[in-house]
């Protein structure tokens, strides 16, 4: 199979050109302000370089930061209206009570609540007021609100309520985009429900950009389906990722480690993917990153769904230094690099500048950076060594030394010998490890749900069957289907035998999606 990977990060936009295991091609394209941009640039170089290689392309495969940044700066979000189905419980913290002041006058939330949900064992709180639905959908209709946010109690366990409340919505505001709290997030009400309010908040973006990816990829001549990248390091269709922005929230660093891991060949380890802005620092688990088991924040807002255990260091090629102290960071040029920095004739003093003067890599003019004070150099690359050692500390789960594979454009800031890294791991083709991941995604079904009246074996069954089922309907092809892991819980005070299953399977895109 022929693939397209493409990474938009915030400094470069990476693409590739594989063919089973074989890169044909590889380009890198400054990210425009537009992001899509950067995207049908690269697309163009690509094609340009692969020459002849470049037809017969089954399918592109694209992970984005677009998301992640729309929140963090408050940009491209919609007015959003939260209903909650929980009463008479869960009235005492009312939607985005959690939330930044400044993220919350972004989209402005009409707080609507009425009666419904379950229990945790699947009973129902309260019948679902279906007249107080009506009602909440007229007054979003009179409002002109176009993204609604639907969260009822326990919902990934029994969804009947957030259904329900869903073809009301449909049926008196059509055209409104709904989100439903079940499709996104884990058993956990506020920050399932915050996951679920960025995500309507994001869907005009959400399909904004798949339609702009798509726009690209049709200008270029490609005319494969297309996918976009998911947190845990897996694609989905574009018509899903139109619908579920908030799933490729850390899609980058993702598809890097991802990328890592098979250009390396390893199953577990460390990785630090160094771009023009971060430093991002996980481990793999089966070639797969380590998920986060806790609640992680995005923008200032705590959620609890798929996503990487990672640390973000301010810690990249474009990261500002400050030339009389030598400090370093937080700010970066971006993608701006090429023309801010130093060696590119610009005036800003970069980590790319000071890895230039210290010979680790041969970039832009040298002489531009030969009067700066070798002291300065030292000093610098040595808080960067600081900064990378402590953040391999804190993400390691034992004492033992770890391989640490340095990949991304800034792989060049990762230092030979680090404490606590018993060997510091380079590859081939580093710089695109991003792409890499992205083209060679494979698609997930995942499931998190308590089961009762069953014995352990059935259940387990049981959930495997939901996950694969979700993974086919995602586009993977069943024949491929392989299981990444199962955990299950007893819950020894609910009655019936009841046990949680948390199931995750992927398989390989299906050649006729």
């Amino acid at each position: 199979m022929k693939r397209i990977g493409i990474d938009v990060g915030g400094t470069n936009t990476d693409a590739i050109l594989v063919e089973g295991d074989a890169l044909l091609a590889a380009v890198k394209s400054p990210t425009t302000d537009d992001v899509t941009g950067g995207v049908a640039a690269s697309l163009a170089r690509l094609l340009a370089e692969a020459g002849p290689r470049a037809g017969g392309i089954d399918a592109v495969m694209i992970g984005t930061t677009h998301f992640t940044n729309a929140v963090v700066q408050r940009r491209d979000l919609v007015r959003i209206a939260a209903l909650r189905i929980s009463l008479p419980a869960g009235a005492s913290l009312p939607p985005t009570v959690d939330w930044p002041d400044d993220l919350r006058a972004a989209v402005d939330p009409m707080t609507i609540m009425v009666a419904g949900g379950h229990e945790y064992d699947g009973r129902p709180i309260a019948p679902l007021d279906e007249a107080a639905v009506r009602a909440a959908a007229a007054r979003v209709r009179d409002a002109g609100i176009g993204a609604v946010g639907v969260t009822a109690a326990f919902s990934p366990l029994t969804a009947e309520a957030e259904t329900r409340a869903a073809e009301i919505l449909a049926e008196l505001c059509p055209g409104v985009s709904i989100t439903l709290s079940h499709e996104l997030g884990r058993i956990g009400l506020l920050e399932r429900e915050n996951v679920t309010l960025m995500n309507a908040a994001l869907s005009a973006l959400g399909v904004r950009t798949v339609a702009a990816f798509e726009a690209a990829l049709a200008a270029s001549g490609i005319r494969a389906p297309v996918y976009l990248t998911q947190n845990d390091g897996t694609v989905m269709r574009a018509a899903m990722a139109a619908r579920h922005p908030v799933f490729g929230f850390a899609s980058g660093p993702t598809n890097s480690m991802r990328g890592a891991a098979i250009l390396t060949g390893m199953a577990d380890g460390m990785v630090v993917d160094v771009g023009g802005t971060t430093a991002d620092i996980g481990s793999l688990v089966n070639g797969f990153p380590r998920e986060a088991n806790g609640v992680v924040q995005v923008g200032g807002v705590r959620t609890l769904f798929r996503m990487p255990d990672l640390l973000s260091l301010a810690l990249g090629g474009g990261t500002v230094v400050d030339p009389a102290t030598g400090a370093v960071g937080p700010r970066s040029v971006g993608h701006r690099l090429t023309r801010d920095a130093m060696v590119f004739g610009g005036g800003t003093l970069t980590l790319t500048d000071v890895a230039v003067a210290a010979g680790l890599v041969d970039l832009g003019d040298r002489g531009r950076v030969a009067r700066l004070d070798p002291a300065l150099v030292t000093a610098v690359l040595g808080r960067v060594r600081t900064m990378l050692e402590e953040g391999v500390d804190r993400m390691k789960v034992s004492a033992d030394d770890v391989r640490l594979v340095a990949v991304g454009g800034g792989a060049f800031l990762v230092p030979d010998r680090i404490a606590g890294v018993g060997e510091v791991v380079r590859v081939p083709h580093a710089g695109v490890a991003n792409a890499v991941g992205a083209a060679a995604a494979q698609v997930s079904g995942e499931v998190d749900q308590v089961f009762a009246d069953r014995t352990r074996e059935r259940a387990i069954e049981e959930a495997l069957a939901l996950a694969t089922g979700r993974a086919v309907a995602a586009g993977a092809d069943p024949a491929t289907v392989t299981t990444v892991e199962v955990e299950d819980l007893p819950l020894a005070y609910l009655p019936g035998d009841a046990l949680r299953v948390r199931a995750r399977v992927v398989g390989a895109i299906a050649a006729a999606a």
